[in-house]
């Protein structure tokens, strides 16, 4: 007999069947193969102990600080360890319990029923001269040569701005951002480009919108996050996509000491109320993109947290995007020029698809096509 330890199996219903298990056990197995783990905040300290005995019961855990036992405090932070089938079990038990016990059976149950989305690579395209990275600005002729390239690289989606978003990038009116983008939109047109890549416009302006959805584009990147009404009007007359981004503060502003209490609840709550304003305009959730805002308004720890709990957005149901192309993360974990950040791009791109991120926007096409498929063979 010989043994070794297996690393993580992402497909497990492929891999027993491989080993031919039966079809019946097959589903059953796989549950008990994906451990989840889950962060409870503010829980009151009755129902901390009610769920620590029920996860116990099953086979489950629920890490507890030191003194829920006594009710020490009123509300206790705790993480709730167990599989996919123990998840499963405790979602229905905690149905009938109290203290606030059945709305978290109910948000586990959300989670437990997520969406899959196929991974998709987007390019960046600068019709500006003061992006962070020059290597992503092109115009007119220049910038249909590029798009070209990207189609033949393997991009599905190209994303097209003509105004920067970089830190304390300088504000630039509705008159020269639209003065930009018209002459690429209508060699677009002409070209039918959008025959064979999805394009999405870069913008926070309405007329700039419009225009580029009157010439083929099918999704709007708004940076803003939806705060603006007529942009999620226009996603809904145009049948068009609407991607929405966290952002604390403006270009301007945003890194001007970012803070928060914890990012990934405040992002999350941000994401919900705006979810919450694009249903009630009439814009389905299957039509929404989230971007967790990588860079904008956020220091490094709050950009990594992002990346690692990544997971956790898919749970409204939309397409999760991430953006972390040559990043000042990067130069922050290891000094490197803008030239120079593409394998800390590659790692924090292949973390984040690993951890829930279907969507990913990139400069480097090729070098992502290439990345994600021998991921994809990992798996």
């Amino acid at each position: 007999m010989n043994i070794y330890q297996l690393g993580t199996i992402s497909d497990k219903k492929s891999a027993l069947k491989r080993l031919g298990v039966e079809s019946g056990g097959v589903g059953i197995m796989a549950k008990k193969m994906e451990l989840l783990y889950f962060f409870i905040k503010d829980l009151k300290c009755p129902a901390a102990n009610i769920l620590k005995q029920d996860a116990l019961s099953i086979g489950a855990d629920l890490a507890v600080p030191g003194g829920v036992i006594l009710c020490e405090k009123e509300t206790y932070d705790c993480i709730l360890i167990g599989t996919r089938r123990h998840m499963e079990v405790l979602s229905k038990k905690e149905l009938a319990q109290p203290f606030g016990l059945k709305t978290l059976a109910q948000t586990l149950q959300t989670f437990l029923a997520v969406k899959e989305y196929p991974t998709q690579i987007m390019g960046v395209l600068n019709a500006n001269e003061d992006s962070f990275f020059e290597g992503s600005c092109f115009q007119d002729v220049e910038a249909i040569a590029q798009m070209k390239r990207m189609i033949d690289e393997g991009a599905d989606i190209i994303d097209i701005g003509a105004v920067s978003s970089r830190p304390n990038a300088e504000s630039v009116s509705e008159e020269i951002e639209l003065e930009r983008m018209q002459s690429i939109c209508d060699l677009i047109a002409s070209e039918k480009l959008y025959r064979y890549v999805t394009f999405s416009i870069d913008s926070t302006t309405p007329s700039v919108i419009e225009y580029a959805l009157n010439t083929g584009f099918t999704l709007i990147n708004d940076i803003s996050g939806a705060s603006d009404e007529a942009i999620i009007k226009l996603a809904v007359k145009y049948n068009a996509k609407l991607c929405m981004m966290h952002m604390q503060g403006t270009p301007q502003t945003m890194q001007n000491d970012p803070h928060y209490e914890d990012v990934m609840l405040e992002v999350s709550q941000f994401f919900e109320t705006r979810l919450a304003k694009c249903e009630a305009l009439g814009l389905a959730r299957e039509d929404i993109i989230l971007d967790v805002g990588i860079g904008f308004g956020k220091t490094l720890e709050h950009n990594l947290s992002l990346i690692k709990n990544m997971a956790h957005f898919k749970v409204f149901g939309c397409e999760v995007l991430v953006g972390a192309s040559r990043k000042s993360m990067i130069d922050k974990i290891i000094p490197s020029a803008v030239e120079e950040r593409l394998p800390g791009t590659l790692a924090l791109h292949l973390k984040a698809v690993e951890n829930g991120a279907n969507i990913v926007r990139c400069h480097d096409v090729a070098a992502h096509k290439q990345a994600l498929a021998v991921l994809n063979a990992l798996r």
